[in-house]
């Protein structure tokens, strides 16, 4: 009688929650919209982890699920709340869940068992209010930390460095992002003291509640010093083994270190001829007291074409095209030939020009880090101030000078023949430019932004100009400088990283030795347009002939520009800016007519630098001037 009983109770049990998940089934197929709110801690780092650990938080939008799923969401929350508790050293603390539904004025404790049967009776397009409250409770600190090696189980000897690297100590708060930071930072100063093969494996935490501490033991390998072993070279193709060798800034038998090691990958990355550059470890064990290398090399294209564009109201249009052969001769030369359309159209132009020329670009030449730069140019010139038509060679050394510093000596020499005001004079014109350029932004491409940090180069240009019957000979000195500075807002708290930049630059220059006439009208100082004055013509600003739109040009020049760029959402900006510059028809800057121009502009940034389109105008318009000026072009104007 019993097993028929028992038996007749199960069936009926059966056929009960067999009903129980048909009437539920139905409800627990349709999403049970929701709503969270997480009551603030009172602390804003730890407020931030819980909303980030929050998977009810997050997914309310954008995956509602049914009854029996969003009960297993709650019940999911616990954990990891708690998770986000502790790892911001609250072990003690303790998570409350409430579900109430706003309209019936009914409640649930997201513990309960009959959470999943109480979603379902809630009317489908009910929203549920779910509340979460944390109660922190007392933060722990740091009790006692060990460094033990695994093989002898002693505390490791450490160098002040390593210790300074580490940096954990008791009474600490135990925040567990800083105690595994801290086993990194270790592994990281033990591999940079030579320790190749160093661990220090995930530590062991052990909870103290009575004293609110917890006890850190991490496992340290340290490993034997090692020296650099042999270095393989793998995926040259047509770069030369022996131009890579001869680059390389790391070589056999020195120390090991990784710092080193990356920046002889980054370096050989800049040489502009692989499309990527790995190092790693050649063994997972010590080689005779050594650790082999394996660079492996991926090369990039050897021919690639490009096209260049741009427009201002002043300058009108360039368009053209470029062919570049890199790696020309096996030691990562590059060959890059250039023709340029200018002057299409303008209000500084009179007509159609040319701009056509060769680069040629060797690195490491004569001796590491060396690079030897050339140039042939043939140029025609049509603005209202000359007539220009040219060939010029130009040759000189690139060569780093200290930290952020390069230094720059060439040669050059110029035949031209150039038309100003009516009359037409030849010019042999040889010079030999020394310069200094300054660069601590980071930004290795000139075309991306830089958002901090200064840009500052000084040039010095004797030269002698050998000139037609009635232009005679005249020696005479180029000087100018240029700096600019870009400053984040971020800094001040004001926008998030990189979003606002203050821009500034400043420009000066001076030309010694002759007068404004016995110099050839392009050595001459102009000012006006993007790279001075804007809202000005291309030598718009300066000295005039008579009442007319014909620049003289000057043997000084100062200029200044402050700018704000904005970045929108991801791809669009904002500029706005005011210049200011004067040329002088003497050697001394800070004299002539102070022109002042301001404009905004808008940007959309593309993988390759942002597109630019600025609209300005003057201030204090210059007679026979421009009413306003449009210049496109890719990447900022500074």
């Amino acid at each position: 009688m019993l097993g028929r009983f028992t038996g007749t109770a199960n069936r009926l049990l059966a056929g009960a929650a067999l009903w129980s998940v048909l009437t539920c089934g139905a409800r627990a197929a349709d999403p049970q919209p929701y709503v969270t709110n997480l009551d603030p801690t009172g602390q804003s780092d730890l407020d931030t982890a819980l909303k980030a650990s929050s998977d009810l938080l997050s997914l309310q939008s954008t995956r509602a699920v049914g009854p029996f799923a969003l009960a297993g969401r709650v019940r999911n929350e616990y954990d990891r709340l708690r998770g986000a508790l502790e790892s911001c050293g609250y072990y003690d603390g303790t998570v409350h869940i409430m579900l109430r539904n706003g309209k019936q004025g009914i409640a649930m404790d997201g513990m309960s068992n009959a959470l999943a049967s109480w979603i379902g009776t809630v009317p489908e397009h009910d929203k549920v209010d779910i509340t979460v409250k944390v109660d922190k409770g007392p933060l722990f600190h740091l009790g006692s930390v060990k460094l033990v090696e695994s093989a002898t189980g002693v505390a490791p000897q450490l160098t002040p460095e390593q210790q300074k690297a580490f940096g954990l100590h008791t009474g600490q708060p135990a925040i567990a992002a800083d105690v595994l930071a801290a086993g990194g930072r270790l592994m990281d100063a033990l591999r940079e003291s030579g320790h190749a093969l160093a661990q220090v494996d995930k530590p062991m935490a052990y909870l103290r509640p009575g004293t609110k501490t917890v006890d850190i033991v991490y496992p340290v390998v340290p490993g034997p010093i090692l020296d650099i072993g042999r270095i393989n070279l793998e995926g040259l193709k047509r770069v030369h083994q022996s131009f890579v060798r001869r680059r390389l800034t790391v070589h056999e038998g020195e120390l090991y270190q990784p710092s080193r090691i990356e920046a002889a990958r980054q370096d050989l990355t800049t040489l502009g001829v692989f499309s990527n550059v790995t190092v790693r470890d050649a063994s997972n064990k010590a080689v005779n007291g050594t650790m082999p290398l394996d660079f492996s090399f991926q090369e990039g294209k050897r021919h690639s074409i490009g096209a260049e564009l741009g427009y201002s109201t002043d300058l009108g249009a360039r368009v053209g095209a470029m062919w570049t052969h890199n790696n020309l001769l096996g030691n990562a030369e590059r060959l890059r030939l250039t023709a340029l359309i200018t002057g299409l159209g303008g209000s500084a132009q009179q007509g159609l020009g040319y701009d056509v020329y060769a680069d040629f670009f060797k690195p490491d030449f004569l001796e590491s880090k060396q690079n030897l730069n050339a140039r042939i140019e043939g140029l025609r010139q049509l603005f209202w101030s000359y007539r220009q038509t040219a060939l010029l060679l130009r040759g000189g050394i690139t060569r780093p000078l200290a930290k952020n510093w390069n230094g720059n000596f060439g040669i050059a020499a110029e035949q031209e023949r150039i038309e100003q005001f009516g009359v037409s004079r030849s010019y042999t014109i040889l010079s030999a430019p020394l310069s200094g350029m300054y660069d601590n932004t980071g930004v290795g491409n000139p075309i991306e932004p830089a958002t901090h940090g200064v840009r500052a180069s000084i040039n010095v240009t004797p030269s002698v100009s050998l000139g037609s019957k009635g232009a005679g000979t005249s020696f005479f000195t180029i000087m100018n400088a240029t700096a600019s500075t870009y400053v984040d807002l971020h800094k001040l708290g004001i926008s998030r990283p990189g979003r606002s930049i203050l821009a500034f630059r400043g420009t000066i220059g001076s030309i010694q030795g002759a007068g404004t006439w016995d110099i050839p009208p392009d050595q001459r100082m102009y000012a006006g347009g993007s790279a001075t004055v804007r809202g000005y013509r291309w030598q718009g600003v300066g000295p005039q002939y008579g009442h007319t739109k014909y620049a003289i040009g000057g043997t000084s020049l100062d200029a200044g520009t402050v700018e704000y760029r904005q970045r929108l959402f991801k791809s669009f900006g904002l500029a706005a800016f005011a210049d200011a510059g004067q040329v002088g028809s003497n050697s001394m800057p800070f004299t002539g007519t102070l022109r002042v121009g301001a404009g905004g502009g808008v940007r959309y940034y593309t993988p390759i630098g942002p597109v630019r389109l600025d609209v300005a105008v003057p201030l204090n318009r210059a007679p026979r001037g421009d009413s306003w000026d449009l210049y496109i072009g890719l990447g900022e104007t500074f």
